[in-house]
């Protein structure tokens, strides 16, 4: 819980500090008129889709990350069978005791799969997160090129 909470502010605090397609301005250096801008502005938005294969005004579907099958407790499906066999066989050469050793090694492989788990899926968002973020960067910067050779200053 406390992880999952921890994973939410970090993914929070990214969404937030990060810039979102930061907004142009566009200005008329050359003396354009409102229509002309508008014009131009809607010209260079579809050029800028045509060079990036992204277009902010409709954006792709973000898709789930694959996630690998889990229990309900969020562990990763016989981490604990797996866990029980090594600590039974720890237990029973250290201490004679392969039942504890046993139980130990469940607790201990369960908590690391969700650990694990969890690391994982937070790494595919993160991902996911710095592909759009890419985009949109192409995406302003091949906008802002076509508004400035129409002789745009564009900030």
């Amino acid at each position: 819980m406390k992880q999952q909470t921890m994973c939410m502010l970090v993914l929070a605090g990214m969404a937030l500090s990060s810039p979102v397609l930061a907004q142009q301005f566009v200005y008329p250096a050359q003396g354009q008129s409102p229509q002309q801008q508008q014009n131009d502005e809607a010209a260079c938005h579809s050029w800028a889709v045509q060079q990036t294969g992204f277009d902010p005004a409709n954006p792709p579907k973000q898709a789930a990350a694959p996630t690998p099958a889990t229990t309900a407790t969020g562990s990763t499906p016989g981490a604990g069978i797996r866990g029980a066999a090594r600590g039974a066989l720890v237990g029973e050469i250290v201490g004679g005791d392969a039942g504890a050793g046993a139980a130990a090694g469940a607790v201990v492989a369960r908590s690391q799969s969700r650990r694990q788990n969890a690391a994982a899926a937070q790494q595919g968002q993160q991902q996911q997160q710095a592909a759009a973020q890419q985009q949109q960067a192409a995406f302003a910067k091949a906008r802002a090129v076509c508004l400035e050779g129409r002789g745009y200053s564009v900030k």
